[in-house]
């Protein structure tokens, strides 16, 4: 019977509070896109935030070393904070591409993408905080299947964006910068269908 004591429980937690951090960082995403103001003032707002899913990662990784005995995998701990990681990390490369790359407006289908994330990591940290309860949880595996689907939704537009991009745009540095940022934006909405699929493999793991 898989059973998570008081003191297994910190992992989840670490994970549920990594996740929280990330969703707020993909809505200072949306936000930045959607109101194309202050624009280095949001950017660190993101970057504080990555910062603080790099911390927990930190203690995830200390909590491990420390644990002889883990509620989960300690492959599968290592995997899901890294992964969760790399949300974060992607989340802040995207909001620095329109800085670096000198962005003057923000496309439709781009805005698009970062409403996914918005979703799409919401969804993820729905999972995280499920997980310790996964023997229990009667939405576990919807949630996963959400993350999987707005995931494709994300592709679909990934490519419409890059087939629109070559085919209108004129001008050769406008279509560089946007194939990069759409390929970021695509990037994040992938990390956060791998944590998906490796909180599923945990599941069947624990049935």
């Amino acid at each position: 019977m898989f059973r998570v004591t008081a003191k297994e429980e910190i992992f989840f937690q670490l994970f549920v509070e990594t996740a929280d951090s990330i969703c707020l960082a993909a809505e200072l995403l949306l936000d930045l896109m959607e109101n194309y103001t202050e624009i280095t003032c949001k950017i660190r707002k993101i970057e504080e935030l990555e910062h603080q899913c790099d911390q927990h990662v930190h203690k995830i990784f200390e909590q491990l070393n420390r644990s002889f005995i883990t509620p989960i995998d300690r492959e599968d701990i290592h995997l899901l904070a890294k992964e969760l990681d790399n949300i974060a990390d992607a989340i802040e490369s995207t909001a620095h591409r329109f800085q670096m790359l000198n962005v003057k407006t923000v496309q439709a289908d781009a805005k698009q993408m970062a409403r996914l994330t918005v979703d799409c990591t919401k969804e993820v940290r729905k999972v995280m905080a499920d997980l310790k309860n996964m023997k229990r949880s009667c939405n576990l595996r919807e949630q996963i299947i959400e993350v999987n689907r707005i995931e494709n939704v994300g592709d679909d537009i990934f490519r419409k964006a890059i087939s629109s991009l070559f085919a209108a745009e004129k001008d050769p540095i406008e279509v560089i910068k946007w194939k990069e940022i759409y390929e970021y934006l695509e990037n994040t909405l992938d990390a956060c269908e791998d944590v998906a699929n490796i909180a599923e493999g945990v599941i069947m793991k624990n049935a």
